[in-house]
């Protein structure tokens, strides 16, 4: 008698266990960490799409913003999370940049390119040159010409040592033969809390982030990093046009980690895809100041790959920042 319940308890467990393994996916709530604070691309394009992922998916999408080390935190968090497909990240091109800056620095890097799989990509932007709405500089040769006669002078604000805020005005200062004051903070929505409140005098940043505030007399944008026109700013000159050649695009795409099964990857896919093709999403994020330019995985991935290799060039030209 004791053997044969001891098999029947044994079967239940298994026929339990089977059961549990073989539940639909997703069967609770997913995490979408946003590597940074509220207020800054990252944020604004995840709320939105997490809302139409969750529709889609049937299960909640809860953001959790984790900021800090230019997005190195959120990120590895999420490499090294478990490959189950309820934990995902909304990342920002300094995914590119922050593995070879931490080997550069001598440190173990938060995460490796090999942790996280790109399964999207919804919005790549040229980088855009803000100052406040009083500052003296009208253009970006004002800016450069008062930078030279002042070297170290002029301060930036970024999201931390290597992020998105930080590459572009490198890239800047390099071609420019200029020295900036580089002053990072956890995100760019307080780097541009702090150019509003007068702490530093310029930022370079997605278009969203500061649309609104330009829309509102705050701020100016002397320039973009990008090429021709930007549709939400389409009066300002790119670098390029300024004589500078600098170029840079904050992209954002979600990543998964890299050992998530293959069906949940294609069920993220299908859901992001149906994100990017909603109408409500492509509105919020157009009216932000970002209009989507989604990539599907095949695309995102040898984006990313060649992202990386240019990115990794530029960290090595920038050289040790502590």
């Amino acid at each position: 008698m004791q053997r044969r319940n001891a098999l029947a308890a044994v079967a239940l467990i298994a026929a339990s266990a089977a059961a549990f393994a073989q539940a639909p996916y997703p069967s609770k709530p997913i995490t979408m960490v946003v590597p940074f604070p509220p207020g800054g691309l990252a944020d604004i394009v995840a709320r939105p799409v997490a809302e139409a992922m969750s529709r889609d998916l049937g299960q909640p999408v809860v953001i959790d913003n984790k900021g800090g080390a230019g997005g190195g935190i959120g990120m590895g968090q999420v490499a090294k999370a478990a490959p189950d497909g309820y934990t995902i990240v909304m990342a920002l091109a300094s995914y590119s940049v922050l593995p070879e800056a931490d080997t550069l620095l001598g440190r173990s890097p938060m995460y490796s390119y090999q942790a996280l799989r790109p399964i999207a990509r919804f919005t790549a932007d040229p980088t855009v040159l803000a100052v406040r709405a009083d500052a003296p500089w009208k253009t970006v040769k004002d800016f450069v010409e008062d930078a030279k006669k002042r070297p170290d002078a002029i301060t930036y604000g970024s999201s931390g040592n290597y992020g998105t805020m930080h590459v572009p005005m490198e890239i800047l200062a390099q071609t420019a033969g200029i020295k900036l004051r580089h002053v990072p903070y956890t995100g760019a929505g307080p780097a541009v809390v702090a150019l509003l409140g007068g702490q530093i005098d310029a930022v370079s940043s997605g278009p969203a982030t500061v649309l609104q505030h330009v829309k509102a007399g705050k701020l100016r944008v002397l320039g973009h990093w990008g090429n021709g026109k930007l549709e939400s700013m389409p009066d300002a000159p790119s670098l390029k046009e300024a004589g500078y050649n600098a170029e840079y695009a904050q992209w954002s795409g979600l990543f998964i980690p890299a050992g998530v099964p293959e069906p949940i990857a294609q069920r993220l896919r299908a859901a992001a895809r149906a994100a990017a093709n909603d109408q409500k999403v492509r509105d919020v994020i157009a009216n932000a100041g970002s209009p989507v330019l989604y990539q599907d995985t095949p695309d995102f991935e040898k984006y990313v790959q060649a992202d990386v290799k240019r990115m990794t060039e530029v960290v090595r030209k920038i050289g040790k920042v502590e």
